[in-house]
């Protein structure tokens, strides 16, 4: 038999995260959004880093700037940096796997570009090494954590911190965040 407690228990703290979100997150959600907005007038990209499902959460992201969220606007250059098997297992190889992304920002970021790094523990090394290059090519960070003063927030132009001891829990919060992002930068391109 199921436990329905386990469903209680899921609500009941998303809920409270939700409220925590709403307490103390907006300034922080409207100055990502200010942030992509300013790199992408300028011409800048927006490079998205995770793993697991951090990383379906960046090709997620980027599929809402490319194509678009709710609005019709022109497309925005955004990029998942998980998504070329052929270039993270080439990295993987014949690197390391803490190289896979780092690599990446190496080849692509510009200076004024914004790379947006997803981990919910704060100490992913791929990710860490991802905002250490893309600190020495000139780009700005946003970081989405589920741990409070994790390495990936002490690294980061700005961060997001679902905590949590469920990554789940977490997750859900930055889903939450992204899609108001996803919403304001919209907003600032719409036709």
């Amino acid at each position: 038999m199921m436990d329905r407690q386990i469903i209680t228990e899921a609500i009941e703290t998303h809920r409270r995260m939700v409220a925590a979100f709403e307490a103390s997150a907006g300034e922080t959600v409207l100055a990502a959004a200010e942030m992509i907005v300013q790199s992408l007038r300028a011409g800048g990209t927006l490079y998205l880093c995770g793993n697991g499902g951090s990383a379906a959460d960046a090709q997620h992201i980027a599929g809402e700037f490319v194509g678009r969220f709710r609005a019709e606007r022109r497309a925005l250059p955004a990029v998942a940096l998980s998504t070329d098997t052929s270039i993270l297992t080439c990295i993987a190889n014949d690197y390391s796997f803490e190289q896979v992304f780092a690599r990446q920002v190496e080849a692509l970021v510009r200076p004024g570009d914004v790379l947006w790094a997803f981990s919910t523990s704060g100490t992913s090394p791929n990710v860490l090494q991802a905002v250490q290059a893309a600190r020495r090519q000139g780009a700005r960070v946003i970081a989405f954590t589920g741990r409070a003063k994790s390495p990936l927030e002490a690294s980061a132009d700005l961060c997001l911190c679902a905590e949590a001891s469920l990554t789940a829990r977490s997750q859900e919060i930055h889903q939450l965040a992204y899609h108001i992002i996803c919403e304001l930068v919209e907003q600032s391109f719409r036709e």
